[in-house]
């Protein structure tokens, strides 16, 4: 974020937030990053069990852009544009910085009440907080053999 709150060109974000959905399926986005977000947002299914959170411009330049130049020609290219573009949803955040969590994307992200709100440099994941809190065991059981691999493949 810039100064004095103003959003800056290339979003970052990252931190993991507690939150709750009430009872409307309301979820009020981490008021650090609601300037990035106050252009709106679109709410779609995450490749893991969660719903990721994009800002409008960042959602046309990094994500439809790259899913819509894939062949459909292709099944795995229609499936995964049915994937992306099936369970997303536009939104504006209100004046307390809330937006609605359609019931599809509630379900595919098996949500409670009670989620973590996760930044993930270009966007926000929605988690279910008990799923988060298993996803995040097994990754950190995991990151040093990824962070190895990773590193092996830049050389």
């Amino acid at each position: 974020m810039g100064r004095r709150g103003k959003p800056t060109a290339n979003a970052m974000f990252y931190g993991e937030y507690e939150h709750t959905i009430d009872e409307k399926s309301r979820l009020t986005l981490p008021a650090r990053f609601r300037a990035e977000l106050a252009a709106g947002v679109v709410l779609a299914r995450g490749i893991d069990a969660c719903v990721d959170v994009y800002p409008r411009a960042t959602w046309e330049s990094a994500v439809r852009a790259r899913v819509a130049e894939l062949d459909s020609f292709s099944r795995e290219a229609r499936q995964l544009k049915r994937h992306v573009f099936g369970g997303a949803t536009e939104d504006e955040p209100d004046r307390q910085g809330r937006v609605l969590v359609p019931p599809a994307l509630v379900r595919h992200a098996g949500l409670d009440r009670e989620v973590v709100i996760a930044g993930v440099d270009d966007h926000l994941e929605i988690w279910d907080r008990a799923a988060w809190a298993e996803h995040l065991k097994t990754v950190e059981g995991s990151a040093d053999d990824v962070a190895e691999r990773l590193a092996e493949k830049r050389s």
